[in-house]
């Protein structure tokens, strides 16, 4: 044991010295900065290092250096040498893709990688869980996403938090001129939206005042902290700084334990209440699993924190981006304004399920800024992909949503442009109606694909439409950026902007689109 800690402690000084050696030369890595697509390179590899002068000056914008490098190779895909002889496979072509997520799904798995890197905060929730877990897991979720409860979930809970809560709050910005951080809003609506669905609660974490919910703070820290893990040149360093208790390490800890102690309420709450009940009114999520059989409190737990992840990050991670592009092409918002004029000032679910043009327009934004921008896996077994990339057995294999939504292959060569259009299939000539025409899945795998394919697709579809309904109807929504100043495109898991989305509101007040009363 005492030769195990003094060879890690050895290797862990080694690998320091060697940071703070190449730290030290700046300036080479200067030569290696940030490019554009244009002439972006595979990055040359050294000996121990690997990738590492190429890496390091992009690590800050590590997804679009990738996309960069993925766009300009013939095959689309690379592999990248990591330090210390670690190699990942980055690909953006459909064909493999459709390998990991499909073909050889059985090949492909999150990996002890993944989960070693997020397990503290997500445990062994469905989106850090293989095999019969995952799949038992995802039996039991499946319930809660039928048509039945989705109408439930759209004339119910959506509804009652977009009309008490986040149009109140809109409207209030709108007459006091104040300027609003549009995703900590979408963020509120989206973590009070999945907590009632999750837990059957209500944090009321979108009221007038703001609230600072020590939960979503809490959550806010880990998915920022776990996520960072992945940057390190070796998961060594943050497992030292783990071991010591210190620096972010001990923030993720503060902040894990906050969101399990919370969770952990919850579940004895809702433990008495299904003991005291032979027939719960509204069946949630962790009801459903704590009537499974499965009652333990951590493995539940575990559960609903992974989908809250999901449902809290992803639909304000969309609809985030979705504002900011509909609010540079007033083409595009009038075509919107015109589909949601058509529908009844508070759509049914059937009305929010028939609106084209903005299922479209969501498809639209979603391609160019996806809410997971790069998912990976960990090959079990050695394999090789169509395009002939070998991938050995343990190395980590990542299809790239992000650059696929940039390849001129698969969009053309109006790729950059934010066109809706090209989504719909010609206008009827019957009824003058345009019908949305899908991508294939392993094309555009903004949801994933395969047998792990997102089973809230349609609800986050429902709740966006619905969102984008209420607020573009009564409200302009005006980017309040610094003049010359870009949104920057972040990712902690799933996107941001960097720094928030700052806007203004303003009411609309003209013939056709009510102001409000």
């Amino acid at each position: 044991m005492l030769k195990l800690e003094l060879s890690t402690s050895l290797v862990f000084c080694f690998l320091s010295f060697l940071f703070l050696f190449l730290v030290s030369f700046k300036s080479i890595f200067t030569s290696f900065s940030s490019s554009t697509s244009k002439s972006a390179k595979i990055p040359s590899s050294f000996p121990l290092i690997g990738s590492f002068f190429a890496f390091y000056p992009n690590r800050n914008r590590f997804i679009q250096w990738t996309s960069d490098v993925i766009t300009t190779i013939p095959t689309s895909t690379f592999v990248l040498n990591r330090p210390l002889g670690r190699r990942q496979v980055f690909t953006a072509n459909p064909s493999n893709v459709q390998h990991i997520l499909k073909t050889h799904f059985h090949n492909y798995q999150k990996g002890d990688i993944f989960r070693t890197n997020i397990s503290d905060l997500l445990g062994d929730g469905i989106f850090n869980a293989d095999g019969e877990n995952w799949k038992f897991q995802r039996q039991v979720a499946s319930h809660e996403f039928n048509t039945k409860s989705l109408r439930k979930f759209i004339e119910t809970v959506v509804d009652i938090e977009l009309s008490d809560r986040l149009i109140p709050i809109l409207s209030a910005a709108a007459a006091n001129k104040t300027v609003l951080d549009l995703q900590d809003i979408l963020q509120r609506f989206a973590f009070d939206n999945i907590c009632k669905i999750a837990f059957g609660h209500d944090p009321a974490y979108l009221l007038p005042s703001l609230p600072q919910e020590k939960f979503a703070v809490a959550f806010e820290t880990a998915v920022r902290i776990s996520s960072k893990r992945f940057e390190y040149i070796h998961p060594l360093f943050w497992k030292t700084k783990r071991f010591l208790d210190i620096g972010s390490e001990k923030q993720l800890r503060i902040a894990v334990n906050e969101i399990r102690e919370f969770a952990k309420e919850l579940v004895k709450e809702k433990k008495q209440e299904l003991g005291e009940k032979s027939s719960l009114e509204s069946v949630d999520l962790l009801s459903r699993f704590l009537s499974s059989g499965h009652s333990d409190e951590i493995f539940v737990t575990d559960i609903v924190i992974s989908f809250i992840l999901a449902g809290r990050d992803t639909t304000s991670a969309a609809l985030t981006w979705f504002f900011w592009l509909v609010s540079r092409h007033p083409d595009v918002e009038k075509e919107i304004l015109k589909e949601i004029n058509e529908k009844s000032e508070a759509a049914s679910f059937e009305e929010v399920k028939d609106m084209v043009y903005t299922h479209a327009s969501l498809s639209e934004s979603m391609r160019l800024y996806p809410p997971v921008p790069v998912d990976g896996k960990q090959a079990v077994d050695d394999d090789v992909l169509p395009d002939g990339t070998v991938v050995k057995k343990g190395m980590r294999v990542a299809y790239h949503p992000y650059a696929m939504g940039r390849s001129e292959k698969l969009w053309g060569t109006d790729w950059a442009e934010f066109h809706p259009e090209r989504w719909l299939a010609k206008r009827d000539a019957a009824t003058g109606k345009r019908n949305f025409v899908a991508r294939d899945a392993y094309e555009y795998p903004v949801f994933q694909a395969g047998p792990r394919i997102c089973l809230g697709k349609e609800m986050a579809f429902l709740q966006m439409k619905r969102v984008v309904s209420g607020v573009l109807r009564r409200f302009r929504v005006v980017p309040a950026f610094e003049e010359g100043v870009e949104p920057e495109f972040i990712t902690y898991l799933t996107s941001k902007m960097k720094g928030g989305f700052p806007v203004t509101i303003e009411e609309r007040r003209f013939s056709g689109f009510p102001a409000s009363e």
